[in-house]
């Protein structure tokens, strides 16, 4: 007799089958035909070289073999079934872990946290700030909210989000705000402009679809991250560029204005989800996240 463990579906056919005291209702549990069941149960009997049931009228009896299998099956289904409920209900009490740029955090997740917390209350979100290091393959992190640009990383679930739009925004407050917001944007080559470190290709690329040259842009103060170049914009230090949703409440309370509007980028505002731990909180926050910069992405 073979020492191995029998086939799963097998040992499952005949859990439900002596469970029940019938192949029929054991079947329509496990959504199979009868036929199945009577095959499993066959090749589970041929595995073990004993017979688990006899005939009993038109029905079945267990034999004493069968009784104890059904005995030591049953208590083992009933454990996996319980640890099965302990680790999903586990899974569903754990924090889902967001990690994001902080200056995406910061300027627009935040400011939205109280609706996201109220529209999904069962969502224990928890978020995850960084700067060029988060990466969702590593442990600690369930998903990535990111800028980024196709092909997509075959080992992601990528959910997209919103068209990354980027343009120029300077706060009424700086010195030459009345005259630059009626000129044209070859205003700008005039103009000392501010930049972060962490997307030197921003102004030239906006600058390229925008038909201005960009070796003749000149540049000001540098900031290592988003978030200080625009707290630097809001202060009325310069002109800085950045992505839409990232200044849309700024725009919408007058701190910042955007002259000459906002022009799309190959790149995408994207949730990446590693598929190995895809769920359905990801999905449910990825429609939240996209109907809310559809709602207020848009100044």
């Amino acid at each position: 007799m073979s020492r191995d463990l029998p086939p799963l579906n097998a040992l499952r056919a005949f859990e439900a089958t002596a469970r029940l005291n019938s192949v029929s209702q054991a079947a329509e549990q496990l959504h199979v035909t009868h036929g199945a069941v009577s095959r499993q149960l066959k090749v589970l009997e041929e595995h073990l070289g004993v017979s688990l049931f006899s005939k009993d009228g038109r029905g079945l009896k267990l034999t004493d073999a069968g009784v104890r299998l059904r005995d030591a099956s049953g208590e083992a289904f009933d454990r996996l079934r319980s640890v099965c409920a302990e680790l999903s209900q586990d899974s569903a009490d754990a924090p889902f872990v967001l990690g994001c740029s902080g200056s995406l955090l910061a300027r627009w997740f935040i400011p939205r946290l109280g609706r996201l917390n109220a529209d999904l209350p069962d969502l224990r979100l928890h978020l995850s700030a960084g700067e060029g290091d988060l990466d969702p393959r590593r442990p600690g992190l369930d998903a990535l909210l990111i800028f980024a640009e196709p092909p997509w990383p075959s080992d992601m679930q990528v959910f997209e989000l919103a068209s990354e739009r980027i343009g120029p925004v300077l706060s009424p407050r700086f010195s030459r705000y009345e005259t630059l917001r009626n000129s044209p944007a070859q205003a700008l080559l005039h103009e000392p402009l501010l930049q972060t470190l962490s997307r030197l290709q921003a102004w030239p690329s906006w600058a390229k679809q925008n038909g201005i040259d960009p070796d003749a842009l000149k540049y000001g103060q540098g900031f290592e991250h988003l978030y200080y170049l625009l707290e630097a914009a809001v202060s009325g230090l310069g002109i800085a560029i950045a992505p839409e949703p990232l200044v849309a409440d700024d725009l919408k309370a007058g701190r910042l204005a955007a002259p000459w509007g906002f022009s799309e980028t190959p790149a995408q505002l994207a949730l990446w989800v590693p598929k190995r731990a895809a769920d359905g909180r990801a999905r449910q926050l990825a429609q939240w996240l996209k109907q809310e910069l559809a709602h207020s992405g848009r100044a």
